[in-house]
This record gives structure tokens, sequence and C-alpha cells, in this order.
């Protein structure tokens, strides 16, 4: 039977998807180290069209559109509808973007239409990533190009592993999660993900982790960006789903142990925690 997913439409139509735009700018500057490597991979010029999944609250599309200039075109897909609303009153009105509020694995694309097929952590949620893969593949000229950033394991990055580790004895032990059900970390096996591609249709796949220091949180002294860092896990993120429906006082013992964690970290304006991911790159056929 399959594991549910809990990355769904609605979530990220409520309190999930209010949740992240309310920390938009936090998390952003969390996830550009990797999203800009991504980039790079994807390699965009002027006057190509790209077609960005996931895209959030649009700093991906942004850095995008910068590159393939007036002459090029971005659509952004996301599920969020206050994350597109988000992505909308952040850009620039005579940026070469289009928003838009769909799921990218069934949304009617224009077949061939993209020179690019790009995610910034937007491909790991998928029920059928292979058919995902695949129904995107449709819109990429010959011998587009893929280029995407997927979180390694859950061990390898601190984001999860700090929190989840300083709650060990506050909440009970649960069950580990399917590592192929839909998720931030449904993609941190190399293997898997070169297997999607290749059921998918693309060719010429390489995979190359790439890790960084990123800033969680922020503040003005290091106890605020402390603080900013522990209120960010407890809202966004698995810690949050895990307290969804916990006392006070379990919460506030898991917070405390959250903080203390951080506090074990370099920074000053920001916790700098490690992170660990996959630059992802494909083509689809040239013909």
């Amino acid at each position: 039977m399959a594991e549910k997913n809990v990355y769904q439409v609605a979530d990220w139509n409520g309190q999930s998807g209010e949740r992240w735009v309310a920390y938009q700018a936090r998390l952003d500057a969390m996830m550009a180290v990797f999203g800009q490597a991504a980039i790079e991979a994807a390699a965009p010029v002027t006057g190509e069209r790209v077609l960005d999944v996931g895209c959030g609250a649009g700093a991906s599309s942004l850095d995008l559109a910068a590159r393939v200039g007036a002459g090029g075109q971005v659509l952004g897909v996301d599920i969020s509808e206050p994350l597109i609303g988000r992505a909308r009153a952040l850009a620039p009105q005579d940026t070469p973007i289009l928003f838009q509020v769909a799921d990218a694995s069934s949304a009617e694309l224009p077949e061939g239409a993209f020179d690019i097929l790009f995610s910034r952590f937007g491909v790991m949620f998928f029920d059928d990533p292979t058919g995902a893969f695949a129904h995107m593949r449709r819109a990429l000229k010959p011998s587009g190009r893929v280029a995407f950033v997927c979180w390694r394991g859950m061990a390898e990055n601190d984001w999860v592993r700090l929190p989840m580790g300083a709650i060990k004895g506050i909440l009970p032990p649960t069950a580990p999660p399917n590592p192929e059900a839909p998720g931030p970390f449904s993609f941190g096996d190399q293997g898997r993900v070169a297997r999607i591609l290749t059921a998918a249709g693309f060719t010429d796949i390489a995979i190359a982790p790439f890790n960084a220091s990123i800033p969680f949180g922020e503040g003005g002294t290091r106890d605020a960006a402390i603080d900013d860092a522990v209120e960010m896990t407890l809202e966004v993120g698995p810690l949050s789903r895990a307290l969804a429906d916990q006392p006070d006082d379990i919460r506030a013992r898991a917070s405390a142990a959250v903080r203390a964690a951080f506090a074990d970290r370099p920074g000053e304006r920001s916790v700098m925690i490690d992170g660990a991911a996959w630059i992802v790159t494909a083509r689809s056929p040239a013909s």
C-alpha cells in the first residue's frame, strides 16, 4: 500500500503555503547557493525559454529571467497559490516571467516549447516521478536540457538532522519514512534519480554532489538569529509536522532542545548549518 503523500496540494494552498510565504526571505537565502549551482549547470543563455518547476516564491525564476533576458521567457509553475501570489508580487513588471498555479506533472504544457527544464528543490514531491518527468519531457525541445537540485539524505542535512536529533527522548520514536515516498529526501538515492530519468526518456544523465554551509534564520544578534532558526524549525518542515498535535509542555521541551543544538553551530546574524544536495543534469532525446 502506497505511503500517504503529506505534501498534498491542499496543504501547500493552506497552512504550509502560508508559512513558507511568511519565511520566504529566510528560506530563499538558505537555498540560494544551491539554486545558483543548478543555474550554472543549466547554463541558460539569452533568448532561451525555461520551465521552472516548483518555483515557489519565484527567486529561481527571477535569476533565470536575468540570464535569458528580454528575448527569452521563464514560466514558473507551482501548486501553491500563496507562493505564486508572492512570486507575482515580487517580480518587476518588465521581467520576462509568467507564473502559473499548476502541477507540472499533469498540467497542459506547450509541446516542444522549452530549452530548459529547471527546478530548485521542486521535483521530489511527485506521487509518480517517472510519469511526471515523462510528461514534462514532452514540453522540451529536442536535445533540451534538464538541470535541477535536490536534497541528498536527511542525515547529511542539518536543517533536519539537528532538530530531529534534538527531540529524541522528548517525542516517542516513529518509524522511518519510506525513502521513496514523496518528500524532501525522496531523491536522496542518486541511483533512483538516474532510474527515474532514464525510464522517463532522458539521456546524458549526470548527478554530482554539492555541499554548502548555509544560513538558517536571521537576527541582529547571535541570540536573535538562534531564536529565529528555532522558530522557523517549529513552523516549517518535518519537526513542525512531528509537533503538530503535541501539548505545550512537549513543544517547550522540544524548542529548548533544538535551541541548544543550533547554539553549537557557528554564525552571528544567522546560524550556519551544513547542507548536502545533488546537482542533476540530463537531456531530452535529439529526435
